[in-house]
């Protein structure tokens, strides 16, 4: 046991002795959070900027843009018709609604008419405010038509309909999405890092090899066992920080909701930190040389991370893309945590636990094979 404690703090004094390997890895995971907060930073609501022109002075027309004024996301300027084309031209408004003379005249008709809006930018613009502008006219133009044009008739009916006894009451709920979503960005760019951090911490075995340091530690009492057990709990510290590291930004910082206990969170990250650590092994044991092991890490690591799920939702892609994401440990990893911001019970995912332990020891089993296969110094370049 001493000599393994001996290796776990010789590997963290040689590795974290380079200001670069503090940043590579334990400020590398906060590149995760910005990156998913740069992505979904712009999915504010927008306010849309509205010019009315208003050539019709009558009260309807002044009740109805007062009905404009009083809608959410919009903001309303009043400007004059000559100056139209030059607040469209500049951006400076998204759109103008024109009241032409004879707006409210149309509207007791039953027929609304003279109103035009104007916008430069599309129906995806103004479809907002047409939406809500229409029923409202509709419902004025059915008191008018209704009345018949009797004036007293349609002031008494408007008057009780603007000063109707019955209220409708509206409470906010809040969109967990954006944060749903933020947070498996978040995690799945962290994967990504964990899988990288553990496949140059294990490269640490090939750097010794070359240098022959592997080889005079095994002419002492330390074994390849104790330095290959040493490795791997050098690993699980590192990224067990990142882990904790991350999520506590994430919660305590930036105020992400994971909607799951912290520490649910931490144990599920925990699982894939031993199959992170697992990969890497099996990397290492098939490669000769660090640019084998780079070359190899592309190969793997880049492709199953995308497949997975981490960079985008999985359901985005073909079916048959899916089938081969439900044979890699990162998809799993996602759908365990998804299924707790659902509200499955922690202890109801046993199976999920099950399979990304059995990806741990799979690997595990693979390095160990292939190490007591391949330990001679004659076959390493």
């Amino acid at each position: 046991m001493k000599d393994i404690l001996w290796l776990i703090q010789n590997t963290l004094q040689v590795t974290f002795r380079k200001k670069k390997n503090i940043i590579m890895y334990l400020c590398m995971p906060l590149i995760a959070i910005f990156i998913s907060l740069l992505v979904y930073a712009g999915n504010q609501q927008a306010v849309l900027h509205v010019g009315i022109v208003n050539k019709d002075m009558n009260e309807i027309t002044s009740d109805t843009i007062e009905f404009l004024e009083g809608l959410e996301n919009v903001e309303i300027s009043h400007i004059d018709a000559k100056e139209v084309q030059e607040n469209i031209s500049s951006g400076k408004l998204d759109s103008v609604i024109t009241f032409e003379k004879g707006y409210s005249e149309s509207v007791l008709d039953g027929q609304p008419g003279h109103i035009e809006i104007t916008s430069i930018k599309g129906a995806a613009i103004t479809g907002y405010v047409k939406s809500y502008l229409h029923q409202y006219i509709n419902n004025i133009s059915t008191m008018g038509f209704a009345a018949e044009r009797n004036q007293q008739t349609f002031e008494q009916m408007y008057k009780d309909y603007q000063q109707s006894d019955f209220k409708l009451s509206t409470q906010f709920l809040e969109d967990t999405a954006k944060n749903k979503n933020m947070t498996n960005r978040t995690i799945g760019f962290l994967i990504m890092i964990m899988l990288l951090s553990a496949c140059s911490m294990s490269e640490i075995i090939l750097l010794e090899k070359e240098n022959r340091t592997y080889y005079r530690l095994l002419s002492t009492p330390i074994n390849a066992r104790k330095y290959l057990i040493s490795n791997v709990i050098v690993n699980m510290i590192i990224m067990t920080i990142q882990v904790l590291i991350t999520l506590t930004i994430m919660k305590n910082i930036y105020h992400i909701g994971v909607n799951i206990s912290f520490w649910e969170a931490a144990f599920v990250m925990f699982l894939f930190s031993l199959v992170a650590v697992g990969l890497s092994l099996v990397i290492i044991s098939f490669s000769n040389s660090r640019s084998a092991a780079s070359a190899l890490q592309n190969l793997i690591i880049t492709p199953t991370v995308m497949l997975s799920g981490c960079f985008w939702p999985v359901e985005v892609m073909p079916a048959s893309l899916q089938k081969i994401a439900d044979f890699l440990p990162q998809r799993w990893t996602l759908d365990t945590l998804t299924k707790l911001q659902e509200g499955n019970a922690f202890s109801g995912l046993y199976l999920n636990y099950m399979i990304l332990f059995a990806f741990a020891l799979a690997f595990f089993l693979i390095s160990v094979y292939r190490f007591s296969r391949n330990n001679t110094t004659q076959n390493f370049v």
